[in-house]
């Protein structure tokens, strides 16, 4: 079965496993063994299949963490400036929380707040379950954390075939393209996954994101006059949107 399935899986023990794994990013095998409170044989062979059905996967060191194939790191040069593009890891989320607290507090970056706030009360990075499928990539220059891009897809059937993704780069790091890079490698995943369109939603103040999203191919499809309210004074709400095109997937759901 898909990761993106519907989840329903046939062993209590075994769900209680993938939830706690879900809802904790990286775990230790032995933690997640003791809270579902079985024997350890039973606990291994729960995990075996998990991991056979594509749900988790164990890291390196001997750890579980959700299952979603987001690809392998990329190295970019520009300007002479070297960095990699990749996806995020647990390591990196004091890191990641740092950029994203500071891209919203230098910006009227509505959706770095959400994201801020989602970092600070949830301990995964990724997310996998019937509501939503959530993962993160990083920009590094020298193995710290200088931008991000977050794709979410609701598992709302209707919503399914649309991400949301947000983008956000350390103002000294915008002018190596690196956010062009995060968006890009944001809306790769999406499509791959089953996307047809991607969007997202700016207070027209932040003319800067809307340029940048408008200059890498994203489209105005709407502005909600006096949305937001920001210091004290109504602002409008601009909904950007691309395409992604190509052919849809089949998936389980």
């Amino acid at each position: 079965m898909s990761p993106f399935g519907s989840f329903d899986l046939d062993d209590d023990d075994r769900m209680s496993i993938y939830r706690y794994v879900e809802r904790h990013g990286t775990v230790d095998t032995s933690a997640a063994a003791e809270h579902v409170g079985i024997d350890p044989e039973t606990f291994r062979h729960h995990v075996s299949i998990l991991k056979r059905d594509g749900y988790v996967r164990e890291t390196d060191d001997g750890n579980l963490r959700v299952q979603l194939d987001c690809g392998e790191s990329e190295e970019h040069e520009t300007a002479g400036l070297n960095y990699e593009i990749r996806p995020a890891c647990q390591a990196d989320a004091t890191g990641l929380l740092g950029v994203v607290r500071q891209v919203a507090d230098k910006q009227e970056h509505l959706v770095a707040e959400s994201v801020a706030e989602q970092l600070e009360y949830e301990d995964a990075l990724f997310r996998n379950n019937a509501g939503e499928t959530r993962v993160f990539f990083v920009a590094t220059v020298e193995d710290e954390v200088v931008g991000w891009c977050q794709v979410e897809i609701p598992s709302l059937a209707k919503l399914a075939h649309t991400a949301e993704i947000t983008v956000g780069v350390l103002v000294e790091y915008r002018r190596y393209s690196i956010g062009s890079h995060l968006l890009q490698r944001g809306m790769e995943w999406a499509r791959a996954n089953g996307c047809r369109r991607v969007y997202n939603s700016l207070p027209e103040t932040n003319d800067l994101a809307v340029s940048f999203h408008q200059e890498n191919g994203w489209r105005i499809e709407a502005v909600r006059t006096d949305h937001f309210e920001i210091d004290g004074e109504p602002v409008d709400e601009v909904m950007l949107a691309a395409d992604l095109g190509g052919p849809r997937p089949v998936r389980d759901r």
